[in-house]
């Protein structure tokens, strides 16, 4: 199982401008094979764009500086293309599970920037990463590699901010569950209420989300290509950045817990897509981060040996008694306790969701209405062989 590490960097001003170098030169070379790719009827090989957008520009008094960088990113720039070409491909005819893909853009200045290097453009040692033609890099390591890395990516945010981003082995981690099984029902007040009957809220993002708002108005109002635009931008690029790092803190601890503590995890398949048309809640849906939280989920379940389950969409769980089975059908959002006028069971809405989550995840919610039954089925329903069923009859007359 491969997985990807994450450090934050910080490099002198030198190797910041050499980073600038990379970064724009890996970016041409991605537009120029784009838009070749674009003018041509058929698509070109990796290899006849290599030899186009690297080995002749370099020859030209228009590209010379891309021989300044090393010549690794910015091949790995043209194999990340045709990667980026074959998923759009895979998606058009139904090989690519997920969402469509898109055909690929152009990359822009203003945008986060990556540069990708693989064995022989990069080395590690004495805990310091070593990149062709920029030299060691000061990293913030938070937890030790697992393994050797097959590769790196140099990654420069819209704040600012530098990281390495390491893909390496990580071997599979088999744990001990203290639960059977679990079912979440997400919402927006409560961040996940549990088949436990315990409530996680999430963090308050309402300051950061009144500032992001402030100064993006600001940002609107201040002229294009402008110092005090590029100042204000930067602004609301940091706070984003805040704003995300918070929930994803938040989701790594949480899917964290309840992926080690259970091990059958049911989740219900919401349709975010058609929730975000909704203008009252679109922010607060797509501040939440209930996608996220699904697959970093689904990602540890396969890391520790767990069974993730998603439910459809189109089961009721917030109109079935989770105690008795009762159905009684359609709720306001409203409504948040109910009463069951078939047990007299109290139930919160989201608790009574999340244990009906927690059954169907399990394959047990059809037999809710028929597990208390007070009958038995009758011997004469049960399947035999003929000569015992002849015995059996023979017994009954005769006890007549």
């Amino acid at each position: 199982m491969k997985a990807r590490y994450q450090y934050r960097i910080y490099p002198t001003d030198q190797q910041s401008k050499n980073l600038a170098k990379v970064f724009g030169c890996v970016r041409v070379v991605w537009n120029d094979a784009l838009s070749l790719c674009k003018r041509s009827e058929k698509l070109p090989k990796l290899g006849d764009l290599q030899k186009v957008c690297i080995t002749q520009a370099k020859l030209t008094e228009q590209r010379q500086w891309l021989s300044e960088v090393s010549n690794i990113p910015l091949q790995q720039s043209i194999a990340d293309l045709g990667v980026a070409y074959k998923n759009f491909f895979d998606s058009l005819k139904g090989k690519r599970k997920g969402a469509k893909v898109r055909l690929p853009k152009f990359k822009k200045k203003d945008n986060h920037q990556t540069a990708r290097f693989r064995k022989g453009g990069f080395s590690i040692k004495r805990g310091k990463v070593y990149l062709a033609k920029i030299g060691n890099l000061k990293t913030q390591w938070s937890r030790p590699l697992p393994s050797d890395p097959s590769s790196v990516t140099v990654i420069k945010d819209r704040a600012g901010r530098y990281f390495l981003s390491f893909v390496v082995e990580v071997k599979d981690e088999i744990k001990i569950a203290l639960n059977p099984s679990i079912g979440v029902d997400l919402g927006l007040k409560t961040f996940a209420v549990l088949s436990t009957g315990e409530k996680v809220s999430s963090p308050d993002y309402s300051l950061l989300d009144r500032k992001i708002r402030r100064n993006q108005r600001k940002l609107s109002r201040c002229v294009k290509s402008s110092k005090r635009r590029e100042k204000v931008r930067i602004r609301v690029a940091r706070i984003n950045c805040k704003q995300r790092d918070t929930r994803k803190d938040f989701l790594h601890k949480l899917s964290t817990k309840v992926v080690c503590e259970n091990q059958v995890i049911a989740l219900e398949d919401l349709n975010v897509s058609g929730m975000l048309k909704n203008r009252c809640l679109s922010r607060a849906i797509s501040i939440a981060g209930w996608r996220e939280f699904r697959t970093m989920c689904d990602a540890k379940s396969t890391k520790f040996g767990r069974e993730f389950v998603v439910i459809s969409r189109w089961e009721p769980t917030s109109q079935i008694c989770s105690n008795c089975g009762y159905q009684w059908g359609k709720l306001d959002l409203s409504v948040r306790e109910i009463v069951c006028i078939n047990c007299n069971s109290h139930h919160c809405r989201d608790g009574n969701a999340a244990k009906n989550i927690q059954k169907v995840g399990v394959g047990h919610i059809h037999d809710s209405k028929r597990t208390r039954r007070e009958c038995k089925t009758e011997v004469s329903a049960v399947p035999v062989e003929l000569s015992t069923r002849l015995e059996y009859e023979q017994l009954r007359l005769f006890d007549c």
